[in-house]
């Protein structure tokens, strides 16, 4: 493994690396979608401005360039809409491991977008970075994202009661969903996603 492309092509998606000049995009979704955000995502306590979006680009490619965290903006084929933002997180390079993480702007909902999304990251990572592990980790509570990796044959490892707080310091129970290098439905994957 080199460096890390910049882009990933889907049957539906471009996933893009981060870019100052998409902080606009990422700013409108967010204020679309804040209300469904907020729920989940810590990070999504108000609507940033488009200069804190710039901010969060730049520390988002850094870190994308150092390989410490590789979030990808998520667009339409045709590079026309943003849809999102998912990426590979808490990356362990000696094992490798990646965590899957995700979100879809609300008017992009219910279109598969996710889904695709989750299953290019995955075929990157094991067939691209030789992960030998890929988890995603979502609230119990969250059923359209646990819907993604039950949908993927992602297993159910388990849950983590009680493991963190929600957003509004709500005690919060994390399922564990895991894919391994030994895993059948780890290396299969249609040719074109």
């Amino acid at each position: 493994m080199e460096g890390i492309p910049l882009l990933l092509e889907g049957c539906k998606l471009t996933l893009k690396a981060p870019d100052i000049e998409y902080a606009p995009l990422m700013q409108q979704a967010i204020q679309e979608s804040i209300d469904d955000l907020k729920k989940w995502l810590t990070w999504a306590t108000h609507i940033p401005s488009v200069e804190e979006c710039k901010e969060r680009a730049t520390t988002a490619l850094e870190a994308f360039k150092e390989k410490r965290d590789l979030p990808f903006y998520i667009f339409t084929k045709d590079e026309q809409n943003f849809i999102g933002r998912a990426g590979l997180h808490h990356i362990d390079w000696s094992v490798p491991k990646f965590e899957i993480g995700y979100w879809i702007r609300t008017s992009c909902q219910h279109q598969g977008y996710a889904t695709e999304a989750v299953q290019l990251l995955t075929k990157f990572a094991f067939h691209e970075l030789n992960a030998n592990r890929v988890e995603i980790r979502c609230d119990d509570n969250n059923l359209r994202s646990r819907a993604i990796p039950q949908k993927l044959a992602f297993r159910l490892e388990g849950i983590l009661y009680n493991e963190t707080l929600t957003p509004d310091g709500r005690l919060r129970n994390t399922m564990v969903f895991a894919k391994t290098r030994d895993d059948k439905s780890a290396t299969v994957f249609h040719d074109k996603i």
